[in-house]
């Protein structure tokens, strides 16, 4: 699993950056577009895809609905339109357990260094 960052600090991502930080090609970002009416990057003259913090956003969604939890693009797309910010819900609790997991485990190889 990717670890992303909390916060956009840039204005503007390229798709590779982007592919870069969700450990993702950028095929997958570009057919994710299609797939997804929510991911729209600008494009500049030359079609060059810019992607806004709130594409990332988006990308993080879609990746966290087909990537962590394992969904299929149509149930996906359908879960992302009926309900976005339960979307957002879910995947935040996954993460604060990702993380309290995380510390435990550190936590277990602390104590066993002791024994």
């Amino acid at each position: 699993m990717a670890t992303l960052p909390t916060e956009w600090t840039k204005r503007y991502y390229s798709i590779g950056e982007v592919a870069e930080i969700f450990q993702v090609n950028t095929s997958t970002l570009r057919f994710w577009e299609k797939e997804f009416p929510e991911l729209h990057p600008k494009k500049n003259e030359r079609g060059v895809r810019k992607y806004t913090p709130e594409n990332m956003e988006a990308v993080r969604r879609i990746y966290h609905l087909v990537k962590e939890r394992g969904f299929t693009l149509k149930g996906a797309r359908q879960k992302y339109k009926d309900n976005p910010t339960d979307v957002v819900q879910t995947e935040d609790v996954v993460r604060r357990l990702l993380k309290i997991k995380g510390d435990m485990e550190s936590l277990k190889k602390q104590l066993d260094s002791f024994k």
